[in-house]
């Protein structure tokens, strides 16, 4: 019969093996495994639905799942209370998981309708995250994807931080964010609306997706990013956990591949910012 110590130098090795991809895992965030889907592309296991007029079987056909994504607007008409005033298909889509630290991946891409206040918030939706309360509209912080095509400007990465505030660095004129290491200067604690870069590389009215990327650490800091681009970026946020929301609002949507990867420890921000 074996003595249990004969069986202690391979356990040894087991634990330092473990210690050592555990370890290689946390130390490679920019590594494309450990990614899940949380959207099964079938049907809404995980998530709820939810509009500002409260109508649950209208939800289901705003929110319509379509080859594998969410088509956003499928099955209503095109002009829909369009600059009234009525806005009852405002809404979002929200995970029932609360999540903390992470790397949110997703793409989208605009239709051809439009709808509601588009005369003010031009191809507009988004995606909240640490949204501490999902009433429509949510509290936590957005990250935008808009369009205005009268100024030929993307605003997709911009934050709308909605009861929340976070601390940001921009231009000397405080008007777009701007990397420290590029200038940027420190505006302070700041809330609500604050625009990214300039002059992102973007998509709009051509029928091709883009890829975006949420990376948040707790309420250490959130960076956005836009087709491998960092737009946007702030620290020392207000809150440090929530649902994640994806929005109706003035423009047909699509919106594919959300998946996520999680981490049980902060990743220093030098991971992602070089």
């Amino acid at each position: 019969m074996k003595s249990k110590l004969s069986y202690y130098p391979v356990l040894v090795t087991l634990i330092f093996m473990l210690t050592i991809a555990c370890t290689k895992t946390q130390k490679d965030p920019l590594s494309d495994e450990g990614f899940v889907e949380i959207f099964n592309g079938k049907n809404w296991d995980g998530w709820h639905l939810k509009l500002k007029n409260g109508d649950e079987d209208m939800a289901k056909k705003v929110y319509a799942i379509e080859d594998g994504m969410v088509h956003v607007f499928k099955y209503m008409p095109d002009s829909l209370n369009l600059n009234t005033g009525e806005n009852a298909t405002h809404g979002l889509f929200y995970t029932n998981k609360k999540y903390s630290k992470y790397i949110l991946r997703f793409e989208y891409k605009w239709g051809t309708k439009i709808t509601n206040n588009f005369d003010k918030w031009q191809y507009d939706a988004g995606c909240y995250y640490h949204v501490f309360d999902d009433k429509i509209w949510p509290k936590g912080i957005e990250y935008q994807i808009r369009y205005n095509h009268i100024t030929n400007r993307n605003h997709t990465g911009d934050f709308w931080a909605a009861s929340t505030t976070l601390h940001w660095t921009a231009t000397e004129d405080g008007k777009t964010f701007l990397l420290p290491n590029d200038g940027g200067k420190d505006m302070g604690e700041k809330k609500n609306e604050l625009y990214g870069i300039a002059n992102p590389t973007y998509n709009a009215l051509n029928d091709k997706w883009n890829q975006c990327e949420i990376i948040v650490m707790g309420d250490t800091y959130t960076i956005h990013k836009l087709n491998g681009e960092i737009v946007n970026m702030a620290t020392n946020l207000s809150v440090s956990e929530g649902v994640i929301g994806f929005q109706s609002e003035t423009a047909e949507i699509y919106y594919r591949n959300i998946k996520i990867k999680e981490f049980e420890k902060v990743i220093p921000m030098t991971a992602f910012v070089k």
